[in-house]
């Protein structure tokens, strides 16, 4: 087994799925301190310099520059260490399964269901016949988004530390908790960590390059009720859950993700909670264009002041908070088109053509280009993150080592 293989896995088995519902605390959950600290003792134990785990579970380190490149740019990484909260994430149980081709079977999900990829589920599987997948075991998420990338970074490190001849900038690196419910490197300070660009690893497919995400929004609706008994509640009585349903109707039903694709936005209808009192829906909004952002937002604050004038009055009320921004902006500025072009060269280096992927979601980056770090998104190589069929193929993975090798060699001489 390889070293980025065997990392990736340990990583997986520690459980650190965020919480949207406790995004007040940052980590959002306490277990995500779990896979830090194993990180920050790594990156200490290969000699990493200034490694920091703080109080929010963020871990950062610095690897000296190679000898000649110590006057060049510092070029930065980031990742995450939370896992996605829409899945099972614990216990997980990471395994090897070789696949051979048809139907592969993972395990069996907590109510005895198979769990299993095909060519019909992924097409990708077509050229992976021969190779071995990592895999959990069918009850949980694997959490390769995005442990795999973490497990790279670390593994790229040890690579450095064995081949000291290898050239390469000084780097940064950054793994923070809590991506998965909008956080992300939001606490991450900028100036300490001295790089002004660089790279999130938190995509799919070897070969993927996103500099291209949505805008986000998030809309939380809420809803205020008057509960009278239902004998002689006519003329009286607001149901508060029925002035929600009645906002939802009035949201584009053809314009919600699995009606979706490309460069189509979205609105996502993520949560409700509701009583006849009181109740608050949260919906996300995504559109790759800003202008038609404002006009999903503007379509949310219709909806509510239609149902208001139904009631004749203030039932429900819509907050409106912007959470990320498309990075096209920030990195197809003339004086970070070195980003794109170098990820490309680094993939051509190990035989990879690179594909343009506009994201159908964010990164870190998304936040990170408007804060004065310019980052485009590369592989983590992941498959079906987010659920129980979530894989990531092991020659992929080591792949990806290579590519990053070749890309910190293209900033050990001066952007062009």
């Amino acid at each position: 087994m390889s070293d980025v293989v065997e990392r990736f896995m340990r990583y997986c088995a520690i459980p650190s799925q965020s919480d949207p519902f406790n995004a007040q605390e940052v980590p959002s959950t306490r277990s995500q301190f779990d896979v830090s600290r194993v990180i920050a003792a790594e990156l200490k134990e290969l000699g990493a310099e200034n490694v920091e785990l703080d109080e929010h579970a963020y871990v950062t380190a610095f690897w000296p520059a190679s000898k000649g490149c110590e006057d060049l740019p510092t070029l930065g990484f980031c990742t995450h260490v939370d896992t996605a909260w829409q899945s099972y994430g614990s216990p997980v149980h990471p395994q090897i399964k070789h696949y051979e081709g048809g139907k592969l079977t993972i395990g069996y999900d907590r109510h005895g269901r198979e769990v299993y990829v095909s060519p019909e589920t992924n097409p990708q599987l077509e050229h992976m016949v021969g190779w071995d997948l990592v895999t959990a075991d069918g009850t949980s998420l694997l959490g390769g988004d995005d442990k795999a990338a973490d497990a790279m970074i670390v593994s790229l490190l040890a690579r450095l530390k064995e081949h000291p001849e290898i050239p390469h900038p000084r780097l940064a690196l950054s793994f923070v908790p809590d991506e998965e419910i909008g956080h992300g490197a939001a606490l991450l300070d900028l100036k300490k960590f001295g790089a002004t660009f660089g790279y999130t690893i938190d995509g799919g497919p070897l070969g993927e390059f996103c500099y291209e995400t949505f805008n986000a929004s998030e809309v939380i609706v809420k809803a205020k009720g008057l509960s009278v008994h239902t004998g002689t509640a006519k003329g009286t009585l607001i149901n508060a859950s029925e002035a929600l349903m009645k906002f939802h109707q009035l949201i584009p039903a053809q314009e919600r993700p699995e009606y979706t694709e490309g460069y189509d936005g979205f609105y996502y209808l993520s949560y409700i909670k509701s009583s006849c009192e009181e109740g608050e829906a949260g919906y996300i909004l995504r559109d790759h264009s800003k202008e038609i952002m404002d006009k999903r937002k503007q379509t949310c604050l219709d909806a509510a002041q239609f149902v208001n004038r139904q009631y004749g009055s203030s039932v429900l009320s819509v907050e409106i908070k912007d959470q990320y921004f498309n990075l096209a902006d920030v990195v197809t500025k003339p004086e970070n088109k070195h980003l794109i072009e170098n990820a490309r060269k680094a993939y051509e280096k190990v035989g990879v053509p690179m594909k343009f992927v506009p994201m159908r979601g964010g990164t870190d980056g998304a936040q990170l280009s408007f804060r004065g770090f310019a980052a485009p998104n590369l592989s983590a190589c992941y498959y079906n993150a987010h659920g129980v069929r979530e894989f990531v193929p092991v020659p992929e993975l080591e792949k990806m080592v290579d590519m990053l090798e070749a890309l910190i060699g293209l900033y050990a001489q001066p952007c062009a």
